[in-house]
């Protein structure tokens, strides 16, 4: 199975990135390349058990509809699911180490292509990693310019790191 892992350094507590990505999901395609919209399937706040669909913009003018569901709410340290449908399957997770006011972030996957995707796997694998990665540093920009919700601890001004 396929794994990846991106790591970023963002100039912000972990309350508020984990505020960014996980508490406020739906508002991820500001930041995220590739998802045209996101939506919580559950009424209740995020947390163990929420499910979300995405709806994927991918290279090659794929588009796909994944779903996922949240098994580890650890806040503000990790958040980790499963795939539950979609063309992905396998499991995913966020990390969150808070040092002096900074957060390291670690996105990690591990997935296997389905359906129609799987034959043309060789192709997106390399441009989905590089996607990874992209949306990486667009979160510490979208975050350090001071967008998106600021989590229960304010945001501190930007230093040069």
């Amino acid at each position: 199975m396929p794994k990846l892992r991106e790591e970023v350094d963002i100039d912000a507590p972990a309350e508020r990135v984990w505020a960014v990505v996980q508490e406020d999901a739906t508002n991820a395609p500001k930041w995220s390349s590739h998802v045209a919209r996101i939506e919580k399937l559950d009424k209740e706040p995020p947390g163990k058990g929420t499910r979300y669909r995405y709806y994927l913009d991918l290279p090659g003018g794929f588009n796909e509809t994944l779903e996922v569901e949240q098994g580890i709410y650890n806040k503000p340290k990790k958040c980790a699911g499963k795939f539950i449908r979609g063309p992905l399957k396998g499991t995913w997770s966020y990390t969150y180490t808070e040092k002096d006011g900074w957060t390291h972030v670690v996105y990690e996957m591990d997935f296997e292509l389905t359906g129609f995707l799987r034959f043309a796997g060789g192709l997106l694998a390399g441009q989905y990693a590089d996607g990874i990665r992209q949306n990486m540093a667009a979160l510490k920009k979208y975050i350090e310019s001071g967008k998106g919700p600021k989590g229960s601890k304010a945001a501190k001004p930007t230093k040069a790191r």
